[in-house]
């Protein structure tokens, strides 16, 4: 597998959200800009940098700014951040801290989801999932006032993915 062609893979993963929708509407006068910066370690501090390119391996973090441009009060406001293919949430980054999260990006719980379990002796048990297993996190704002703003934030990291390549046939 060329390193080359999974480095490219993995960027065009990475940043599939904000090509999708950089500058998107919310309800009312709700505008959503979404970002994506690469996170590095420089004297024992985090520096962020747009992720115009990345790796696999390399840390993400997506940032969505919600502005309420109009006139009054937005009300009941959620933030959904779906978590691009290739990469996985890391667990404790997001904030605000209370967050809820999704294997299937419609069905939302708090974070730490849980599963039930069969054990082989039959027993059923509780178990924490993985966070690589959400598919796409969501917060509950409540109220922006007009003309104010608020973020929301989580990091990924982006996963080596193998790309099978296929020989032509020619007929």
């Amino acid at each position: 597998m060329h390193r080359s062609i999974r480095s490219s893979l993995a960027l065009s993963l990475a940043l599939a959200a904000l090509a999708a929708a950089p500058a998107a509407r919310a309800a009312g006068d709700v505008a959503v800009e979404l970002t994506a910066n690469r996170v590095t370690r420089s004297q024992g501090r985090d520096v962020l940098a747009p992720a115009e390119q990345a790796r696999p391996g390399d840390l993400i973090q997506y940032r969505a700014l919600y502005r309420n441009q109009g006139a009054a009060e937005a009300r009941g406001l959620k933030a959904t951040l779906p978590i691009p293919r290739g990469t996985h949430y890391i667990a404790g980054s997001a904030t605000p801290r209370r967050v809820e999260a999704s294997l299937d990006g419609h069905t939302f719980a708090p974070v730490p989801l849980t599963r039930q379990v069969r054990l082989p002796d039959g027993r059923t048990v509780t178990r924490e999932i993985p966070a690589s297993e959400y598919v796409a996190l969501r917060w509950s704002l409540g109220a922006l006032p007009a003309k104010q703003e608020r973020a929301v934030t989580a990091r990924v990291r982006i996963q080596a993915t193998e790309v099978a390549i296929v020989p032509l046939i020619e007929r």
